[in-house]
């Protein structure tokens, strides 16, 4: 399996290469080279396997044997879900007839994104550590520079995923005020050495601007080695696509329904996943482009709606009249502007909607040429469009709804006192209160399907929101919620940088400073 870039100027790379690299020379994002195809017997032969023996073969299908020998993966699977507190990784958990939650957070940060960040961690050293055995007398051992931007979870799933790794330093920039108290404390807490946090002013977008310009000069990031651990690396993806394979087989299980059995094939299944930078929800497009039976993914967004708003006229803009703002929600980890991953979702449009001859031995190319140039339009522009067709396309997949603030506190309210007794009290996030009052609307429109509701982090990370919707209720106190790993975390020492200057040139500063103390 080989990876080449959205944009059209890099192809051919390893797996290694595409982890290592992150974001490809021409600002583009990798994918693989063609998504690959299920074995025939897969419904039946996958079906009881454990999240992490389900990983191995799903992993093994993007990744040749000849680049991680099966033995190694199976132990650098086995070492990143070790750090999970429950034994399936991923469980489901029925709140009522016909809906389920997918539960994420029961890694080390409690947030979904632990699921593919510790295995990301654990596939940095692993490669580093290959790399410097084969050194010869004299060489520098190879280090990797670890830079992301946080709404939040990203953050703290990047740090303890990475913390204490031989050879890798890790900067995560997030926007000063704008991530909760409990995600600031989980990422500025840790003290490793290898760890640096920068509290940038400005939002998300701003973050992840300053992350890309990093990545846009090759010679600083020849020099300093620049890695990524935002979505926009492909293992990220990679990693997320397993659980909606084990919850798909989670769900028959819990229905007593045999997967090769003709009943199965009557069930209906979509996933609802409140989304902001598009990864989570890729992941999910790639099991269904691989074979698995999934009907409908439903996009859920917040007030920051742009991709809501391509799902209903085609046109990916920043929203007319916006002061350049992301606004302020409940869900902070989707207050996003520009969705970065849906670079890679329209890249598959444009190849099979918008070239000339979809057969011809230069579509793909001709797929990269359109994505380079709706790049820029959006850069420059604040927007893009597609044909009609890609639309339809778009649209035999997905669906969306957007989700405000006050539909937000209503849901988390209505699943913690539910008025009918077929529903089960639990306490969502606000993220995940945005998946599941999405699926709510959609509801007459997939009365026959089984739907699954991402929910990508703990309610106690969001303190904000879950007090504002439940304190009062029923005797409601938010400590009965918070796990023990949380208790005292808000008074613990802290070290993070304040960049007041929101600007490539003032972090690459500060992070050529904090670096050169690194590998001193």
């Amino acid at each position: 399996m080989k990876y080449r870039s959205t944009r059209g100027q890099s192809s051919g790379l390893s797996f290694e290469d595409t982890v290592l690299t992150g974001l490809a020379p021409d600002g583009g994002l990798f994918i693989p080279h063609e998504i690959p195809t299920l074995p025939e017997n897969f419904l039946s032969e996958w079906a009881n396997l454990s999240f992490q023996e389900l990983a191995v073969k799903i992993l093994s299908l993007f990744i040749d044997s000849s680049e991680i020998p099966t033995e190694d993966l199976e132990k650098l699977i086995e070492k990143s879900y070790s750090t999970f507190r429950h034994p399936e990784v991923a469980p489901i958990h029925k709140i009522r007839e016909r809906l389920y939650i997918l539960e994420l957070f029961h890694g080390p940060t409690f947030a979904f994104k632990d699921v593919a960040l510790q295995f990301l961690g654990n596939l940095f050293e692993y490669f580093l550590e290959r790399k410097n055995r084969n050194l010869k007398e004299g060489e520098e051992p190879h280090f990797i520079t670890v830079v992301g931007a946080t709404s939040g979870d990203t953050g703290s799933a990047a740090i303890y995923g990475l913390r204490g790794k031989k050879n890798v330093s890790v900067f995560i920039l997030h926007p000063r005020g704008r991530v909760s108290p409990i995600q600031e404390a989980q990422m500025t807490t840790v003290l490793d050495k290898n760890v640096h946090n920068f509290a940038v002013e400005g939002t998300f977008d701003d973050c992840q601007d300053i992350v890309k310009a990093l990545f846009s000069e090759p010679e600083f990031k020849k020099e300093y080695r620049l890695g990524a651990i935002n979505s926009i690396n492909w293992a990220r993806i990679l990693a997320q696509i397993v659980y909606y394979f084990y919850s798909y087989f989670s769900l028959l299980r819990d229905l007593k329904i045999s997967p090769n059995s003709e009943e199965a094939k009557t069930v209906k299944v979509q996933f609802s996943v409140p989304t902001g930078n598009f990864g989570d929800i890729l992941a999910g497009y790639y099991a269904y482009r691989m074979g698995l039976p999934i009907d409908n993914l439903l996009i859920a967004t917040n007030s920051n709606d742009i991709l809501y708003r391509f799902y209903e006229t085609g046109s990916y803009e920043k929203q007319e009249g916006d002061q350049g703002g992301v606004k302020e929600t409940l869900s902070p980890a989707m207050d996003i502007l520009i969705s970065s991953n849906f670079e890679r979702l329209l890249w598959y449009l444009s190849r099979e909607c918008e070239v000339a001859d979809s057969s011809s031995s230069s579509a793909d190319q001709d797929a990269g040429d359109i994505i380079f140039k709706w790049m820029k339009e959006l850069k420059e522009n604040g927007r893009m469009s597609v044909k009609p067709e890609s639309l339809a396309k778009f649209k035999e997949v997905f669906t969306s709804r957007m989700v405000n603030d006050d539909d937000t506190i209503d849901t988390i309210k209505q699943y913690y006192q539910p008025s009918d007794e077929a529903t089960s009290p639990y306490i969502l996030d606000p993220h995940t209160a945005v998946g599941i009052h999405a699926c709510e609307s959609v509801k007459s429109q997939f009365s026959d399907h089984y739907t699954v509701s991402l929910s990508t982090a703990h309610p106690a990370k969001f303190s904000e929101a879950v007090e504002k919707a439940l304190l009062g209720t029923n005797n409601f106190t938010f400590e009965s919620v918070l796990p023990k790993e949380f208790i005292g975390l808000l008074e613990k020492e802290r070290r993070c940088i304040h960049i007041k200057e929101n600007t490539a040139e003032a972090v690459k500063r500060v992070l050529v400073e904090q670096l050169k103390k690194d590998l001193q």
